[in-house]
């Protein structure tokens, strides 16, 4: 029972915050006004990793599993007759990271566990609501 114990506390310690909490992804919906449009998704090296129409929701990867490798997306709506829209998605820090880790994960979680780890980041706006409007 000790060992168990004991078990349980290192673990505690050697882990941060927002891994425990957070998710290594994030689901995103994307609506547009008026529905229907079409919509690409691309990374942060130009790579189009998802396409679609809304409304509809996405996972999205929120690291890219390097140190500190948060991602960001650019997602890209158009319907014919419209003006196309393109907005940013970026990754960035989130409370479970920030105050989990002062409270909690300490500087284990703070600089090395959670950096590897997406669920240090919330992808942002969490909803898209994009307007399209006449040419």
């Amino acid at each position: 029972m000790k060992k168990l114990v004991l078990a349980l506390i290192a673990m505690g310690i050697m882990s941060g915050c927002a891994t425990i909490v957070g998710e290594k992804t994030q689901r995103i919906q994307i609506n547009s006004n008026p529905s229907g449009a079409e919509f690409s998704v691309k990374d942060e090296k130009g790579s189009i990793i998802a396409q679609g129409k809304t409304p509809q929701g996405i996972t999205l990867e929120k690291s890219e599993g390097g140190y500190f490798g948060k991602k960001s997306y650019e997602i890209t709506l158009t319907k014919e007759g419209l003006k196309p829209v393109t907005l940013p998605l970026k990754a960035s820090a989130n409370g479970w990271y920030v105050a989990g880790n002062f409270f909690f994960g300490g500087l284990i979680g703070w600089l090395i566990v959670d950096p590897f780890n997406g669920g240090m980041y919330t992808l942002r706006p969490e909803k898209i609501d994009a307007t399209l409007s006449q040419i």
